[in-house]
């Protein structure tokens, strides 16, 4: 189970035991990303309950925290990073790679993290005074089937863990989680189908804007469609 520990230990702050992986591996891991984003979601639950014990709001705020925690804030600042890196191709394409590259945040990504925390923790809250708050649990394993999905869908603007992870990513793999996902959405809460619609959008604004996917537009993805998916549940 190697690749599942890696995909664990890549897209979460668990304590896990440090193993030898191979290049393999790392390809084979991003089919367990959507398992991660059930850990994920599960422990955001959790915490969420806890707080909302007290109030919602409060339950809110914890389920936030657990969820900032539990990733290490790494899908937030793809998001930020992808931010910076549209509002610098609107002007001039080529600067792309660069602005990806910067470590630093500007200021189109410190707004776009604040406002994604700030909807995040509104939509928990709304969840959790209402009745369905178990289904947020489907929000990350849908963001997480994100990763197989742009990666066949999209070229990669360069090398890095994204072309690693790309290796294992085929159409009967992201297929079977798609089928998944979808009969246990159906199940349970039938009209959360329409956040699969994110998927494709997020890949066809990449097409249009960056030209591709990196591990930041994964990032920025998990995220965003994380939000739609409890947007959806809010609203619908």
């Amino acid at each position: 189970m190697k690749p599942l520990l890696l995909a664990l230990q890549f897209m979460t702050r668990l304590p896990l035991p440090v193993i030898a992986v191979s290049a393999e591996d790392y390809g084979k891991a991003i089919r367990w990303f959507p398992v991660v984003g059930c850990v994920v979601g599960v422990g955001v639950w959790a915490a969420a309950l806890v707080g909302a014990m007290r109030d919602p709001a409060l339950g809110a705020l914890l389920g936030l925290a657990a969820w900032v925690g539990l990733t290490g804030a790494l899908h937030l600042d793809g998001l930020g990073d992808m931010a910076d890196a549209a509002g610098a191709a609107h002007a001039d394409r080529s600067r792309v790679s660069a602005v990806l590259a910067d470590p630093h945040i500007g200021s189109f990504g410190m707004v776009a993290i604040t406002l994604q925390l700030l909807a995040k923790f509104v939509l928990l809250q709304c969840l959790l005074a209402g009745a369905n708050a178990a289904w947020l649990v489907l929000a990350p394993v849908l963001a997480r089937v994100g990763p197989l999905a742009w990666t066949l869908l999209l070229p990669p603007l360069h090398d890095g863990f994204g072309t690693m992870f790309r290796k294992g990513a085929n159409w009967p793999v992201l297929a079977c989680w798609l089928m998944a996902w979808s009969g246990v959405a159906l199940l349970f809460s039938p009209m959360l189908i329409i956040a699969v619609v994110a998927l494709p959008l997020w890949a066809l604004w990449l097409r249009k804007r960056i030209g591709g996917i990196s591990g930041d537009g994964h990032g920025a993805g998990i995220e965003l469609v994380e939000t739609a998916g409890l947007i959806v549940l809010v609203l619908v």
